[in-house]
C-alpha cells in the first residue's frame, strides 16, 4: 500500500493510529448488525453448518478406531466448558471489573491435535478424504471406520495434502492426515515453534520451513500444491470448509451451557473472547455463535500489537489489502498462532457485521495471564492462548466496554464471559518451564 494511504488512514481513524504506535487497544466496530439483519446476507447459512456437523458424525466410528482416545465422546472431537472463578478473583485482584461468570473453552484439550485448529483442520481433512472416497467406491458400503484399513492407506498415499501454517493449523493438518495415509507437507512460517515441527515429523510429515514470515508461506505452498494434480491444499486464507468446521463449535457450546443450567437472552448474554490469527477460527466460530445465539452473544476478537491484522483490515475496511507492516509493525509476536500480518479477507468480509469488535495486548502480558492461570485453576494453555484474558480484564474497566454495555443495555453483573482457548495441551514440559519463565516482572 502506498504510503499516502496509509498516512491518510491513520490520520483519519483513531484506531490505526494506535495500531500503527503499536498501542494496546479496545474497538468496536461500527459496522456491527443485528443478526436478524445480518446473516441473511452472507454467502453460508445454518444449513452448512448443518451439513458440516452431520458430516462429523459419519466419521465419528473412524475417529473411534483410528483415535481410541475420541472413544468417550463417541468419536466426536470436543472440549470442556469450565467456569474458572479462583482466575477470576485473581484477575479481580489485579484491578479486572469482573462480575457476572468467566468461564474458560478449553480447545486447548482438543483430542487429536490439542488446538482450535483441531475442529476446522481435521473437518477439512475429512471433507476431503470423503470426497475422494466416495468418488473412487471406497464408500459404497458406507463403512467410514473401514477407511482405517491398509488398502484404503494404500489408496490415499497417492495423494498429497498441503498447507501453511504458524504452527496449530499445521498440525492438525499433518496429524490427521498422516494417520489417513496421505502424503503431507506443511509450509511453516518462520514463526512456528519448533516443537511443533518435529511433532509432525515424528508423524512422518514434510515440513518445510522459511525464513519469512506466514503469507509466504501460504503463497509458496499453495503454488507448490496447484503444481500437482493430486495435491490438494487447505487454504487457510480462503477456505469455507475450514471455516464452517469451526462454525460447528457453536451448537456444542449450547448443549454445554444447558447442561449448566445457563440459557443466555439478550439481558444475560455471552461475550466470547477469541484469538486472531488469519481469522477463521475466531470467525468461524463467531458465524456459529450468531447462528445460534443471535444477539444474545457478542464476539470480539484479541490480537497482539505488532500483528493485529484483523483490527486493520476491519478498521480500514480494506479487509486483505492491507499488511500491518503498511503500518510500520514488525508482525513479530511470541504469540506464535496469532503472528499473521494480513487477514483473510473472506472472513473479514462474513463476520464485518457480526463481531462486536477487537482488544489488542502486549506480548508480556500473554505470559502473566498464562501463569495466572495455571496458579489459580491447574490449567496449562499456550501464550497464543492467553490473548482470550485481555478481554475480561479491561473490557469494563474501559470507557469502550461501558459505552458497550450502555449502547446494548446491558449490566456487568449479567454476563457471562468466555475466553476461548486456542492451544497448549501438546506442549512439552521443557517448553512450558521455558514459558513459565518468560518476561517475568
Amino acid at each position: 500500500m502506498d504510503e499516502k494511504t496509509v498516512q491518510t488512514l491513520r490520520n483519519t481513524t483513531p484506531a490505526l493510529q494506535k495500531l500503527a504506535a503499536g498501542e494496546a487497544q479496545i474497538w468496536l466496530n461500527p459496522k456491527l448488525r443485528p443478526a436478524a439483519e445480518a446473516l441473511p446476507t452472507l454467502p453460508l447459512a445454518k444449513e452448512d453448518i448443518a451439513d458440516a456437523e452431520a458430516r462429523l458424525h459419519r466419521f465419528a466410528p473412524y475417529l473411534v478406531r483410528r483415535f481410541p482416545e475420541t472413544a468417550e465422546q463417541g468419536g466426536l472431537i470436543e472440549s470442556p466448558l469450565t467456569e474458572i472463578p479462583r482466575m477470576q478473583a485473581a484477575m479481580q485482584a489485579r484491578g479486572a471489573v469482573l462480575p457476572g461468570r468467566l468461564f474458560l473453552k478449553q480447545d486447548s484439550h482438543l483430542a487429536i491435535a490439542g488446538s482450535v485448529k483441531a475442529r476446522g483442520g481435521i473437518y477439512e481433512v475429512l471433507y476431503h478424504t470423503e470426497q475422494l472416497a466416495l468418488k473412487h467406491g471406497l464408500l459404497d458400503d458406507g463403512d467410514y471406520a473401514g477407511l482405517d484399513s491398509e488398502q484404503a492407506r494404500a489408496f490415499f498415499r497417492k495423494y498429497t495434502i498441503q498447507v501453511g501454517s504458524t504452527g496449530n493449523l499445521g498440525m492438525s493438518i499433518g496429524i490427521m492426515s498422516a494417520a489417513i495415509g496421505y502424503r503431507v507437507i506443511v509450509h511453516m512460517s518462520a514463526d512456528a515453534r519448533q516443537w511443533k515441527k518435529d511433532l509432525l515429523r515424528q508423524w512422518g510429515v514434510e515440513v518445510i520451513e522459511y525464513a519469512s514470515d506466514y503469507c509466504e508461506a501460504v503463497a509458496r505452498g499453495r503454488a507448490l500444491s496447484d503444481a500437482d494434480p493430486d495435491s490438494y491444499f487447505v487454504d487457510d486464507e480462503n477456505s469455507r470448509t475450514l471455516f464452517l468446521g469451526y462454525a460447528v463449535a457453536a451448537g456444542r457450546l449450547q448443549a454445554q451451557l444447558r447442561e449448566k443450567n445457563i440459557v443466555p437472552d439478550k439481558s444475560h448474554p455471552l461475550v466470547l473472547w477469541l484469538p486472531c490469527g488469519v481469522g477463521g477460527a475466531p470467525g468461524g466460530i463467531t458465524f456459529g455463535i450468531k447462528h445460534v445465539f443471535g444477539d444474545a452473544a457478542h464476539c470480539f476478537f484479541a490480537e497482539p500489537v505488532q500483528a493485529p491484522c484483523m483490527l486493520a483490515g476491519m478498521a480500514s475496511g480494506l479487509h486483505n489489502a492491507v499488511d500491518v507492516k503498511d503500518f510500520g509493525l514488525s508482525g513479530k509476536t511470541d504469540a506464535d498462532g496469532l503472528a499473521v500480518q494480513r487477514a483473510s479477507g473472506f472472513v473479514g468480509r462474513v463476520v464485518e457485521p457480526l463481531m462486536s469488535g477487537e482488544i489488542t495486548l502486549q506480548d508480556a502480558d500473554l505470559y502473566d495471564y498464562m501463569r495466572m492461570l495455571t496458579a489459580s485453576e491447574d490449567i496449562f494453555i499456550e501464550p497464543s492462548a492467553c490473548a482470550a484474558f485481555a478481554g475480561p480484564d479491561r473490557f469494563l474497566r474501559s470507557p469502550e466496554g461501558k459505552s458497550y454495555l450502555a449502547t446494548h443495555g446491558l449490566k456487568a453483573e449479567d454476563l457471562i464471559q468466555i475466553a476461548w482457548a486456542t492451544g497448549g495441551v501438546l506442549v512439552p514440559p521443557e517448553m512450558r518451564q521455558e514459558y513459565e519463565q518468560t518476561y517475568l516482572r
